[in-house]
């Protein structure tokens, strides 16, 4: 049905499915598309260098404005608590200091880093929330030293380079040296996949110039983007990025919450509306559904 109502390419997400069940689902749509005598794409997309938070012992947890809360990746994984949890990330202490905004759960939770000890960073709760296990943080502004490139993504390459997708997305990159890292491992993997640098980082955005000569397109990825950058500040670089691509003569896909609302209602709002325009009449390549078509109720329609 969604290769019917008009799918022009497939994401598989490396961050949530293993080797077996991604090798199924890129068989399946060959086959799909193959007996609709169509041709879609596939979109492989590298997990990269996501922090995340550790798991809480008991449960979510609920924190309150001016709570105490301290972030540590000496932490075990699994003993998080209402005032302590771990992180991924066990060189974040030296990226952070006092003063520094730390946004978790896609911004929906705020700290403000107070002192660093050792490994401990010692937060109060700005906005507080109930708080669930593996959720991501960022630092506003950016500047974190995590590597675009981990491990996994370079198993992941290999696997994509395997499956012959027909794009490779690099999550979180810095610079043009990231984007030509990820095409020379697919290149020595066999893969031929075209390279899309995922704008995701604030770093991202002052080096777009030097991205655009050595990747094949961009993403305008709005949701780890807009937590770094600001809402306030999304939509002029978004409007920025897809110009300085079409006068690059590169791809630009839009992404993240076209039609958020559509993960439950089938119909989306008007303002959704005026997004998904907005971003064809600035001159969007192609537009990706996220939520919408991978677990909400209505993914047929949200294509349609």
């Amino acid at each position: 049905e969604l290769v019917t109502a008009g799918v022009d390419l497939f994401r598989l997400n490396f961050s949530h499915a293993d080797t077996t069940t991604l090798c199924e689902w890129a068989g399946r749509i060959r086959r799909v598309a193959s007996q609709h005598q169509t041709e879609v794409g596939i979109l492989a997309d590298l997990a990269g260098p996501k922090i995340r938070i550790g798991r809480f012992r008991d449960g979510p947890v609920e924190l309150h404005n001016g709570d105490p809360f301290t972030i540590d990746p000496s932490c075990p994984e699994t003993d998080g608590t209402a005032e302590c949890v771990g992180v991924s990330y066990v060189n974040l202490p030296g990226d952070v200091s006092a003063g520094d905004r730390l946004l978790l759960a896609d911004g929906q939770i705020a700290f403000r880093v107070e002192s660093v000890s050792g490994t401990a960073i010692h937060c109060r709760v700005e906005t507080g929330g109930v708080l669930s296990d593996l959720k991501g943080i960022n630092r506003a502004g950016g500047g974190l030293s995590a590597e675009a490139l981990t491990e996994k993504d370079r198993r992941d390459i290999a696997v994509a380079a395997r499956l012959e997708v027909d794009y490779l997305a690099v999550s979180f990159p810095r610079d043009a040296d990231d984007i030509q890292r990820a095409r020379a491992l697919l290149e020595q993997a066999g893969g031929r996949a075209g390279v899309i640098a995922k704008i995701e980082r604030s770093e991202a955005v002052q080096n777009i110039d030097s991205i655009l000569k050595v990747a094949d397109a961009i993403m305008v990825a709005r949701g780890d983007l807009a937590i770094e950058i600001g809402d306030w500040e999304l939509a002029g670089v978004q409007k920025r990025l897809t110009r300085l691509a079409h006068e690059a003569r590169s791809v630009v896909i839009t992404a993240t919450q076209m039609m958020e609302s559509m993960v439950l209602n089938p119909v989306p709002t008007r303002a959704e509306v005026l997004d998904v325009a907005n971003a064809v009449m600035d001159g969007t390549d192609a537009v990706m559904l996220s939520a919408e078509s991978a677990v909400g109720h209505y993914p047929v329609r949200a294509v349609e």
